[in-house]
């Protein structure tokens, strides 16, 4: 492991961790499970959005032997703003789930459509439980 001139750890990409289809291992393989979170795509978060937090927060670290407050401070921002999205993106998620089991009216979901959202309900709170 290499460190920085703040005398940080360097990013590891092997680390990284995907919630969608295709999941990252810690040997820094992906893996295609053949899973959709939810029947809708598997990433709670666009690859743009994740990029533009890392480089801020590696703007932050790199910065720390200039002004230590002021990286600390960027990298509290940085993980409010990232806890928002993700916290925002699981109640979507949640939501999406949920409209696709519970009907209006006389209508009720056949057994097949209500495994399925089940399916969903377990693989999305067991990958939660992985982070």
């Amino acid at each position: 492991m290499t460190g920085n001139m703040a005398g940080l750890p360097a990013k590891q990409p092997e680390r990284e961790s995907t919630v969608g289809p295709d999941t990252t291992i810690g040997s820094g393989k992906t893996v295609d499970t053949g899973k959709t979170i939810g029947g809708s795509g598997g990433r709670l978060m666009s690859h743009d959005e994740a990029d533009k937090w890392t480089l801020r927060l590696q703007h932050a670290v790199s910065g720390f032997v200039d002004g230590p407050r002021e990286s600390l401070e960027e990298a509290d921002q940085v993980l409010e703003e990232v806890t928002a999205r993700f916290t925002d993106a699981v109640t979507q998620r949640r939501r999406t789930l949920r409209t696709s089991w519970q009907t209006t009216g006389d209508e009720k979901a056949d057994t097949e459509q209500l495994r399925l959202a089940l399916r969903d309900y377990r693989e999305l709170a067991e990958r939660l439980l992985r982070i």
